[in-house]
């Protein structure tokens, strides 16, 4: 028997749409956005399970997962799941990353139901047997090796998390550790998906051209019977200790010039400084005329690069600077310029002209990731399973709007400086740098990835 709906919330998101939380008995959430502009709609499944949900010896689990969840069902045949999407026109991909994982479906609005029926079958009917998994194992096993073990970016991301991090499950990597991928067990596999793949784990979101009333019926019929899962009790908040020394590693790669990667500690997305920070990266690298930009590339020509990211992760994370050093110059002067540039920010507010335009540009951003219907469902997706309500999406433009050039000083003092940070560096093989420099370290650490590994592509 099917079970009813229970409305929980409702807000506007963009100009002329609408958002609705709805929720079945068994738990399963369902956020509806209705607009009409275009006959198609975004069906998308999020599950509140990532990288931080795994434990040491047996991560890489959930983007596993990722792989698995489009093979053989009880019902569908192996990459029958594929290609009825792609007989729609439609397409399918997914995404893991250290909160959340979920499966995104693009359909005409007409074939929403089957969208539906193939997201409910393969949350309960995943065939899980030895010969799908080692072939999906092999899969994620060559993926490790192409974008971390033959890729120097992906070596600098795995180790500054791993350096950064030596308590919170942010230390591993979303897709894992090698040694890890190849043991986990078939046992374990199974569990993880019974665990995991339940209705009071998830949350459907369906942005575009439909009838609420009918998608209404239509999930409670197909997802109505599902049984809850038993989740873990223990995946509370895990408190970071507190960094108080900086922490280096350096290591030879075949590369031309040096290249750096320098993670500052940073708050959770849901902290009111989080929005500040955001613009201080605005400020640093968000354009031409950014500070870092400005003084790195364009004027003192020290370095090709400059690029300033803050992760938007649940829990306490980095605020990341990558670089790459123009041919001639080195990690240590690029650090030197940073730290110049840092001290005088903090000194000094910047001038109210220059916040107002890092404010435009982030607004800018947040604004146009909403524009399409993809992009609305990830981000009503994002907001509902990291931080516990899709309608915490409005506040970021009001946060970012109400930031002044005094909060941006303030924070890069608290925040930004050189006790906090962590910094690996890659250096050319055939240059002086010592292999492994990591007298500095004051942990020992093992983990990483702030990068979402993606079924076709990152994320």
């Amino acid at each position: 028997m099917t079970q009813s709906w229970q409305l929980e919330a409702e807000a506007a998101v963009g100009r002329g749409v609408t958002a609705r939380r709805f929720r079945l008995g068994n738990g399963l959430g369902l956020i509806t956005a209705i607009d009409r502009r275009s006959p198609i709609v975004a069906l998308q499944t999020w599950y509140r399970v990532g990288s931080r949900h795994e434990r040491l010896g047996a991560t890489g689990m959930a983007h596993l997962f990722e792989h698995l969840m489009f093979g053989q069902t009880q019902s569908l045949p192996p990459g029958e799941f594929d290609r009825l999407v792609e007989r729609t026109g439609g397409e399918s991909n997914a995404a893991t990353w250290v909160d959340w994982t979920y499966y995104r479906l693009s359909l005409p609005a007409r074939d929403l139901a089957l969208g539906v029926k193939l997201e409910a079958e393969r949350m309960q009917h995943l065939v899980l047997e030895h010969t799908p998994v080692e072939s999906e194992r092999d899969v994620v096993t060559n993926e490790r090796r192409e974008r971390v073990e033959d890729d120097v970016d992906g070596w600098l991301d795995e180790q500054l998390m791993a350096q950064a991090f030596t308590t919170h499950p942010y230390r591993w990597p979303t897709i894992g550790w090698m040694e890890d991928i190849r043991a986990l067990s078939l046992p374990d596999i199974r569990a993880f998906y019974r665990t995991w793949y339940a209705p009071n784990s998830a949350t459907i979101v369906c942005c575009g051209d439909f009838e609420e009333a009918a998608l209404l019926d239509l999930v409670a019929l197909h997802y109505g019977a599902i049984e809850p899962g038993v989740l873990p009790s223990d995946v509370g908040r895990i408190v970071e200790p507190e960094q108080t020394r900086e922490r280096i590693v350096r290591a030879p790669k075949p590369i031309a010039t040096d290249r750096l990667l320098v993670g500052y500690k940073a708050p959770g997305q849901d902290e009111a400084d989080w929005a500040v920070l955001e613009i201080v990266a605005t400020l640093l690298a968000g354009c031409p005329s950014a500070r870092l930009y400005r003084r790195l590339v364009i004027e003192g020509e020290v370095a090709s690069s400059v690029d300033a990211q803050l992760t938007p992760f649940r829990d306490p994370s980095l605020l990341r600077l990558a670089v790459t050093a123009a041919r001639g110059h080195g990690a240590d002067e690029i650090l030197g310029i940073i730290d110049q540039e840092l001290a005088a920010m903090a000194e000094k507010p910047p001038q109210k002209a220059e916040v107002e335009k890092a404010k435009a540009l982030a607004e800018t951003d947040f604004w146009t990731s909403l524009v399409d219907l993809d992009g609305k469902a990830e981000a009503l997706g994002h907001y509902e399973t990291a931080l516990g309500d899709f309608r915490k999406v409005n506040t970021l433009a009001e946060r970012l709007a109400a930031v002044t050039v005094e909060d941006v000083a303030r924070v890069v003092r608290s925040y930004l400086r050189a006790e906090r940070r962590t910094i690996v560096i890659a250096t050319p093989e055939d240059g002086d740098d010592d292999e492994d420099d990591d007298d500095d370290e004051d942990d020992d650490t093992s983990g990483d990835d702030a990068a979402a590994a993606g079924r076709g592509g990152v994320a």
